[in-house]
């Protein structure tokens, strides 16, 4: 049962103490909403038991508030050096991923997320289940009603990548990415192997183009990440990309590749 991070949890109890006094529930109404006994809800607001995922879950069900305090904790549990990009990609009209080494974000599963994030030795636990619930609730703007176009370009050592995190997750995660390729709004292009040197090697970036028709740019690094939105910067990025573009396989044939790789990675 993932917890939410001790300093996280003791803002989000706090508000969650004042909707339920705001709603005029008692303890033991809104426990009997949220699913959980009045001593338990009791423990978890005198902060002496964990606030757990399913507890801000039951607490979202038992407020009918649309599900506010499990986006929260999601949203204000990403690095604020990624804020700034999250708002460009949920404003964007068209968005554009090159990835070298990972599948994107955008279109990841769960498990192969859980896997990715793992890699870093300095999460917890709880950590890593709350960006992984977090990178989930990102991908819902690509299923609302009003998608962006969304472009994204692959290495094909990405999806032949498996070994120890992600034993068994490939087969899932490229049938993902085949079922996101059939809509209309989501094109996956593939650089196969032998395309030999190519600019994209220097490392991945995005794209995101505003209602207003500016694109700015994001660059991911060990240490974490910048939006770029300088004229000659942006510029840079672009040119970047019709060359990584340029460099992959037409629609049609990427996912014939990626129908090619599902079957060698073999069955779960």
């Amino acid at each position: 049962m993932a917890e939410v991070p001790g300093p996280l949890a003791g803002f989000i109890v706090t508000e969650i103490r004042r909707a339920r006094g705001a709603a005029g529930l008692t303890q033991e109404a809104f426990g009997k909403h949220a699913g959980f006994s009045a001593s338990h809800v009791s423990a978890v607001e005198g902060r002496t038991r964990a606030l757990t995922v399913d507890f801000i879950r039951g607490t979202d069900r038992a407020l009918r508030n649309g599900g506010l305090f499990e986006r929260l904790v999601a949203e204000l549990g990403m690095p604020s050096w990624f804020r700034p990009w999250l708002d460009a990609e949920r404003g964007a009209t068209q968005l554009r991923y090159f990835e070298p080494t990972l599948i994107p974000g955008l279109l990841q599963i769960e498990h192969y997320a859980r896997g990715v994030l793992r890699t870093v030795d300095s999460l917890t636990d709880a950590e890593v289940e709350q960006r992984v619930s977090a990178r989930m609730d990102r991908q819902n703007i690509l299923t609302g009603e009003r998608p962006p176009q969304f472009v994204a370009v692959i290495d094909e050592g990405a999806l032949r990548r498996g070994g120890d995190g992600l034993g068994g997750i490939m087969p899932q995660q490229i049938a993902h990415l085949i079922a996101l390729a059939e809509r209309p709004h989501v094109h996956i292009h593939v650089i196969p192997w032998d395309s030999g040197l190519h600019v994209g090697l220097s490392g991945p970036f995005a794209l995101a183009r505003s209602v207003d028709g500016l694109w700015v740019g994001h660059l991911e690094s060990q240490l974490g990440g910048d939006v770029v939105d300088k004229d000659d910067e942006v510029a840079t990025l672009q040119a970047r990309w019709e060359s990584v573009r340029n460099e992959a396989l037409p629609r049609r044939q990427s996912i014939g590749l990626l129908k090619e790789v599902e079957n060698q990675h073999g069955p779960e």
